[in-house]
C-alpha cells in the first residue's frame, strides 16, 4: 500500500461534503474513492427505532459506487451545508493502522464556529490508498 498521511486523507474526506460545485464534488469523490467503494452509515436513533418497530433487526444505510456516493454526498450537502448552514471538519486525531484510517469529525456552525455534533469515521483503503469502505458513526 502507498504511503498516506492519515490526517490529510481525513481532511480531504471531510472537504468532499462541503464542496458547493457539483463537478468539483464528483472529481473529489473519484480521487478519494475506489470505483466500487461503499459508504455505510450507522443510522440515527430515530431511524433505528422505526426499523425495529417494523421488524428489521438491522438498519444500516449504504451507498455503493461513484454515482450512489455522489448522490449521498450531494444530498448531505444540500440538507446540512446549504439549508442548515453547517460545515464539517475532521478533528486532528486521524490515525492509520495497516489499511484502516480512523478519525473523529465535527459538525460546525458556519456562522458562529460552534461545534454542534460529530461522530467517528473508519475508512478501509485499497492498495492504491483509495477508500473501499467507509463506516460512519454519527453522534460520537
Amino acid at each position: 500500500m502507498i504511503e498516506i498521511d492519515p490526517q490529510h486523507l481525513a481532511d480531504r474526506y471531510m472537504a468532499q461534503w462541503t464542496l458547493a460545485d457539483a463537478a468539483e464534488r464528483r472529481a473529489a469523490i473519484e480521487r478519494l474513492w475506489a470505483e466500487d467503494g461503499r459508504h455505510v452509515l450507522h443510522p440515527p436513533a430515530g431511524i433505528r427505532q422505526l426499523a425495529a418497530e417494523l421488524g428489521f433487526a438491522h438498519s444500516t444505510l449504504e451507498a455503493h459506487g461513484y454515482d450512489a456516493i455522489e448522490a449521498r454526498v450531494t444530498r448531505s450537502h444540500e440538507q446540512f451545508v446549504e439549508k442548515a448552514g453547517f460545515t464539517f471538519r475532521a478533528r486532528a486525531d486521524a490515525v492509520r493502522l495497516d489499511d484502516v484510517v480512523k478519525f473523529d469529525w465535527q459538525t460546525v456552525s458556519a456562522e458562529t464556529g460552534d461545534v454542534l455534533g460529530g461522530g467517528l469515521v473508519m475508512l478501509v483503503l485499497d492498495d492504491d490508498g483509495r477508500i473501499k469502505a467507509d463506516y460512519m458513526f454519527p453522534g460520537g
